[in-house]
């Protein structure tokens, strides 16, 4: 089966007189497959995602998705950042609809069919427990409650791509993992393929299939881990030895890293 997100020897720099973000990347990603990029800052990891959803093209090799090279900016993605980005004069309701009012081949439809299209919104703004605060505006909402709006806005249009950049990143500790617990039961009821970038060893080990290591600019692929859990996940995994260990795994990546970019520097 091919790949559904598929990097042959990529890099990019973003001019000539600077050293590449990331150099030589491969990675094939299986269609519906959860992936966790995990890497220093400035590693490459939202160049990453930069390339797989066509905001940037590669300096070098080939970046295909869904069996087609990437040209341009896709319309099978959804994103959501760390930052909700909520629009301040829309309701929840009116954030989480606007993909289907500017994007194809929703865009042309959408005053004929936005009875449909609002149903559609209120059950995934209802599934991520934001019920009865549709009518909201973004002032009046957490930061949690905004982040979840922010990802009912990012599936709302039915991608088959989601990308995360460290969506959660800015939560404290109890509102990120109830998120954690959300996006896991979105992915499991209608499976599409997710591509988070963190910071956060234990996200990734919780939500992943698989977790992508890199290296410090030009960002490399170091290591690769299978997360062998099985699923459904429950937060309660997290306490286990079995989970501590691939944390640990992972933070011995890092731990490389850092010592070689200490060493580079002396």
């Amino acid at each position: 089966m091919k790949p559904f997100i598929d990097f042959n020897n990529v890099s990019l720099k973003y001019a000539a007189n600077l050293p590449p973000a990331i150099e030589n990347v491969n990675i094939a990603i299986r269609e519906n497959e959860f992936v966790a990029i995990v890497g220093p800052s400035g590693c490459g990891k939202s160049t990453f995602m930069k390339l797989c959803t066509g905001l940037k093209p590669p300096s070098e090799g080939v970046v295909i998705v869904d069996g087609r090279e990437v040209s341009g900016p896709l319309k099978i993605t959804g994103m959501a950042f760390q930052a909700s980005n909520l629009l301040p004069w829309r309701t929840t309701l009116d954030n989480v609809l606007l993909p289907l009012e500017i994007v194809e081949p929703y865009k042309s439809s959408f005053r004929a069919r936005r009875s449909e299209y609002v149903a559609r919104a209120m059950k995934l703004i209802e599934t991520v427990g934001l019920k009865g605060w549709e009518h909201k505006f973004p002032w009046e909402l957490s930061g949690g409650m905004q982040q979840r709006a922010s990802i009912c806005r990012a599936l709302v249009h039915e991608p088959k791509l989601l990308m995360l950049d460290e969506p959660f990143g800015a939560l404290d500790a109890f509102t990120r993992e109830e998120l954690w617990c959300i996006l896991r039961d979105l992915h499991q009821a209608a499976p599409f393929t997710v591509v988070l970038v963190t910071h956060d060893l234990r996200e990734a080990t919780f939500l992943a299939d698989t977790v992508y290591v890199m290296s410090r600019r030009p960002g490399r692929i170091i290591a690769k881990k299978q997360i062998d859990l099985p699923r459904p996940r429950d937060l309660r995994l997290t306490y286990t030895p079995e989970f501590g260990d691939i944390v640990q795994e992972l933070h011995t990546h890092i731990g490389v890293v850092r010592q070689t970019a200490s060493e580079s520097a002396a």
